[in-house]
């Protein structure tokens, strides 16, 4: 992996441009933010929560993500040709009905809901990825949403400045797509994991479930726009993605209130 913090990075000086970035910062932030809220509704922590999945699920669950992760990109371009691009509310909302299903249907329920959701979160993004002017057909858009999903998910409780940094770092130099999906489902399978446990716990059922993926739906909705608004700007101003990314991560420790004590 290449450590970006011993390269020389060209200083960013235009004042439009540190304005735009700092709008990402912001959005960033937002993302963050989408977990806490999320795991207020749960009303407990997402730490311990891997260990209430039976053996069967956690045993499945990496291979279940990889396999959702290699066919997603498949369903996701084709869901595009017949039906175009739908908008935030639709794919939140997409989103919702299949947490809710899931939850329905308790541990079984949710394995079989798992990709569904990964391909319904891989469609939002693409279609940010075309928002922002990017061909979601190509390998560079997709090694990207494969860095949005190594992101940690909003049941996490990471720090914000390290929110989907670390995976936009991600060397991909000389990765496949397929490569990359290696690297990414075991932290994503994570993710899912404690999603599966909140959403199929009895009590909880169907509206966790549908409250969880609207969540999980919005904060990689957030995430895709910071990473393909880095991947347009650089683009457009033919600076380098690890300046830009640089110049986010210090606009985030800028906006990020001090934590309390």
């Amino acid at each position: 992996m290449t450590d970006h913090r011993h390269l020389i990075l060209p200083p960013i000086t235009d004042p439009a441009l540190h304005a735009q970035i700092d709008r990402l910062a912001r959005r960033h932030l937002e993302a963050a933010g989408t977990g806490m809220q999320l795991m207020t509704r749960i009303g407990n922590s997402a730490e311990g929560l891997i260990e209430r999945l039976p053996a069967f699920v956690r045993n499945r669950l990496d291979g279940v993500t990889r396999a959702a992760l290699t066919r997603a990109f498949g369903a996701a371009s084709r869901s595009r040709r017949v039906v175009r691009d739908r908008g935030d509310l639709f794919n939140r909302l997409a989103s919702t009905v299949s947490g809710a299903a899931g939850g329905v249907g308790g541990f079984a329920g949710a394995l079989v809901e798992l990709p569904f959701t990964v391909t319904l979160l891989l469609r939002a993004m693409l279609d940010i990825a075309v928002e922002h002017g990017l061909d979601p057909d190509s390998d560079e858009v997709r090694q990207e949403c494969l860095r949005i999903f190594a992101a940690a998910g909003p049941m996490a409780e990471d720090d914000a400045t390290d929110l989907g940094l670390l995976a936009a770092r991600m060397s991909v130099t000389g990765q496949t797509v397929q490569g990359l999906i290696s690297k990414v489902a075991p932290r994503l399978s994570i993710s899912l994991g404690q999603k599966m446990a909140a959403q199929a716990a009895p009590v909880l059922g169907a509206v966790v479930g549908a409250s969880i993926n609207y969540t999980f739906a919005r904060y990689y909705q957030e995430l895709a726009r910071v990473h393909f608004g880095i991947m347009r700007l650089s683009q457009e101003t033919g600076l380098p993605r690890e300046a830009l990314t640089e110049a986010l991560r210090l606009s985030i420790q800028r906006q990020t209130p001090p934590s309390r004590t």
